[in-house]
């Protein structure tokens, strides 16, 4: 009895194919009929036994597809007991999550996917995605829930600590400058030089601001996304959220959230700083960037690859520059996560996917790969920071380690960010007065949140 339970076990687990069970099993004694029971409960359960078909999607770039496809292909390789599928959504972030929810409601949607913090916690709410806990504590994961950087979870990561999604890589905010640019304006100290001597703050970028303006070009392009907004208020020492970002929006309340908004918009109005929102559609801040047209964008390592096959651009990366006196402060690091769909037929072989993808040895080949984003998992930066392009590629580290990914409050509140960017667009468009639009931004934020809580 024992040689046939480890038997069963060993089938299970994957350790024997189908064909050597059947052999084996009956050479222990258990009848034919036996064999089959085992195979049809094996059958409805996952992979083991048979081939696994699943399919897998997410949005990207040309580049990026690319890299997924031949992910996929080595996944395959290396797994002969599955088959995965590629189905790339074609899309933008923005409009990825209604899409897979689209599809998830018409039982058409892929095993595993991409999770936009901004759609998980309306996943998690409607079931549709699986909780992975007893999976990532369990033998079959790659990784533990421990050996990823723990800022980085947001909402994938419920208050009482289930998890629904794993942080595939992330893409802390920096500030990527224009040599070229920054040197036509007569600036010989370079911003990462600054930023070693501790003199890098946003007086002495202001004062860089002044002088490429000066010179009739761009000082700073201000990427139109809330957790970039916020990024320069936390960089300034205000607040966003209450309750370690889980409660109501403060930054109308907050003088130094005040101050920093006020900064921006000031700048704004003096043509020192050009808010994305308003550039051209195909001529976005990296375009402006490679043609020599602005010093400063705002992004994360995403733009390295378009940096990289631009002829005779010179650039690197530093820190948003702080105001509080400290060298270096929080700012805000996107990161996406891989979920599965809690209606897979083939839970164990999703799973596998997953884990292998977000695992040690997948973020290795995709980061190496794209050289577009930086590790979620803790002990292999040095797959981002190897040959040192830009030049200073460690400050993604330090950014990395000290940021947050985007605040729990807002991302739990479904269409709280598109709605919020929306409100401050009269701000930086048409030079409303800041407090007064921070208040409509609360009264509006505070209402949906409360909602939201008491829809959970």
């Amino acid at each position: 009895m024992e040689k046939e339970h480890g038997l069963v076990k060993d089938f299970l687990a994957g350790k024997i194919d189908r064909r050597n069970f059947i052999g084996r099993a009956l050479a222990l004694g258990i009848t034919l009929g036996g064999v089959e029971a085992v195979l049809q409960a094996c059958g409805s359960g996952g992979n083991a036994g048979g081939k696994a078909n699943i399919s897998w999607s997410t949005w990207g770039d040309a580049a990026r597809l690319k890299l997924f496809f031949d992910y996929t292909n080595q996944f395959n390789a290396s797994h002969p007991d599955i088959t995965a599928q590629f189905k790339p959504i074609p899309t933008t972030d923005i409009d990825y999550g209604a899409k897979i929810l689209t599809q998830l409601t018409g039982g058409v949607a892929p095993d595993v996917f991409y999770v936009p913090n901004s759609s998980m916690t309306q996943y998690i709410q409607d079931q549709v995605i699986a909780d992975l806990t007893p999976l990532l504590n369990g033998p079959k994961s790659q990784e533990k829930a421990s050996d990823y950087i723990d800022k980085l979870w947001g909402v994938s990561r419920t208050p009482d600590g289930k998890i629904y999604g794993v942080p595939v890589d992330c893409n802390p905010y920096v500030i990527w400058y224009n040599k070229t640019v920054l040197q036509e304006a007569g600036i010989t100290q370079m911003p990462a030089d600054l930023y070693e001597q501790g003199k890098w703050n946003r007086e002495t970028f202001s004062s860089m601001l002044d002088k490429v303006a000066a010179k009739g070009k761009t000082g700073y392009i201000l990427t139109n996304a809330t957790l970039m907004l916020w990024s320069w208020v936390t960089t300034n020492g205000g607040m966003v959220y209450d309750n370690n970002g889980r409660g109501k929006f403060v930054a109308n309340q907050e003088p130094r959230s005040i101050e920093a908004f006020t900064w921006l918009a000031n700048n704004i109005r003096a043509k020192k700083i050009v808010y994305a929102g308003v550039l051209p559609k195909g001529q976005g801040a990296d375009f402006a960037f490679i043609s020599n047209q602005a010093a400063f964008v705002s992004a994360g390592r995403y733009y390295l690859p378009a940096f990289r096959q631009a002829s005779n651009l010179q650039y690197d990366i530093v820190p948003l520059p702080p105001n509080t006196g400290k060298r270096l402060e929080p700012a805000g690091v996107p990161v996406t996560s891989m979920a599965v769909n809690s209606k897979t037929k083939y839970p164990d072989a999703a799973f596998q996917f997953l884990t292998s993808y977000v695992s040690t040895a997948g973020q290795k080949f995709r980061i190496q790969g794209a050289g577009g984003s930086m590790p979620s998992i803790q002990g292999i930066d040095q797959i981002a920071t190897s040959g040192n392009i830009p030049e200073h590629a460690r400050y993604f580290i330090d950014t990395r380690n000290v940021g947050y990914a985007q605040f729990q409050a807002e991302d739990s509140t479904p269409g709280l960010t598109t709605d919020i960017l929306k409100e401050l667009e009269p701000v930086w468009l048409q030079g409303a007065d800041v407090q007064q639009t921070l208040n409509k931004v609360a009264n509006m934020a505070n209402q949906r949140i409360t909602e939201a809580k008491s829809g959970q």
